[in-house]
């Protein structure tokens, strides 16, 4: 058995490839860590690459593109090892950015995912959009970060230097238990891209498990090496993720007041769309809507299998305010802003 498994889920990433695998190599060459390439099919001559210049390394061939969620199950299930570390093709990697991950898990028996600080590869003293030091949700289910809420990034002047109980890790750069992510059914395939380390994270912690950023490792993240921002797939992707993260995840009363609201929020959202003059994410807003609805049959159906300590949800690192409310309405634009509700929640918990 291996100890660690660094697994690149690849598809057209070839110029990411031939920019940052020999970074990766070169500082993580450790004992018991083997570098994993998963191909979802790529059409850019990914595979020939990595066959004629790293024969050396692992390749998985996967026969059409899973996305990232599929991708990921079907390539780990074919590995053995304490950890899987998920990576971005897209990631530039530091030196000694992995021991920090590994020490503070082998120091937890209850944490079951890490992730490092992760800052933007252009603007290298800012944190990075996806991940930032880690990433929390709001009670309507709205994703933002120690170092980011919303568009708004920060620059990373060291306010978040120290290790931090999260509640989600970026899937960027991801450190997780093998057997934890096995008991807990892996990532989502009806998700495909987006939201899906949200939704494995918060399983994971109503498994008992907790999730930590530890910025004593740090990564640099190009950011849209798939899916660029205002794609419209991203879009759709992450209206619709968002609502079956809620569904699948909140308990039942909860879900029934948290719900209406976030659609009348969203309803906002794609009105606005349509006063920035983007009508292709108008039209991606009313389409997600449609698929939750959709979906939704299929996981009330199966909520047993997902009914892993529903009902007793920890709301510590879950903002019991609205961030639309605080960013758009307050200007409260820092993480540090937020950071005394967090606080109360945890205390009166």
């Amino acid at each position: 058995m291996k100890r660690v498994s660094i697994v690149i889920l690849n598809w057209n990433g070839k110029a990411f490839l031939e920019q940052f695998l020999p970074v990766l190599i070169k500082y993580s060459a450790l004992p018991g860590v083997e570098i994993v390439i998963a191909d979802n099919a790529s059409t850019d001559g990914s595979v020939a690459f990595l066959e004629t210049s790293y024969p050396g390394i692992r390749l998985i061939r996967l026969e059409q593109n899973f996305g990232f969620s599929g991708g990921y199950n079907r390539a780990l299930a074919r590995l053995d090892s304490k950890y899987f570390l998920l990576l971005n093709s897209d990631i530039e990697v530091t030196e000694r950015w992995l021991e920090p991950l590994l020490e503070l898990m082998e120091q937890d028996e209850l944490a079951a995912v890490c992730t490092p600080r992760i800052r933007d590869y252009h603007r290298r003293d800012h944190f990075e959009y996806a991940g930032a030091a880690g990433g929390y949700i709001d009670r309507y289910g709205y994703p933002f970060c120690r170092g980011r809420i919303f568009d708004h990034v920060e620059a990373d002047r060291g306010q978040y230097d120290r290790v931090a109980e999260v509640f989600w890790a970026s899937g960027a750069c991801l450190l997780v238990r093998a057997a934890l992510f096995r008991e807990a059914g892996g990532l989502d395939e009806r998700f495909f891209a987006h939201m899906e380390e949200i939704d494995l994270c918060w399983r994971l912690q109503r498994m008992g498990y907790r999730v930590f950023c530890e910025p004593g490792s740090t990564v640099y993240h190009v950011g849209g090496g798939t899916l660029p921002r205002g794609n419209p797939l991203k879009t759709f992707l992450n209206f619709r993720n968002n609502l079956l993260l809620l569904y699948k995840n909140l308990p039942s009363r909860q879900r029934r007041k948290t719900i209406p609201v976030r659609m009348l929020l969203d309803t906002l959202s794609a009105l606005r769309f349509i006063w920035q003059r983007s009508p292709a994410d108008f039209l991606s807003v009313i389409r997600a809507h449609r698929a939750y609805r959709g979906l939704r049959k299929y996981y009330r159906n199966n909520l047993v299998a997902n009914n892993v300590n529903r009902e007793s949800v920890n709301f510590a690192y879950i903002y019991p305010g609205s961030i639309v409310v605080e960013f758009f309405l307050k200007g409260k634009k820092r993480f540090a802003q937020l950071e005394g509700k967090f606080r109360k929640a945890v205390t009166d918990d």
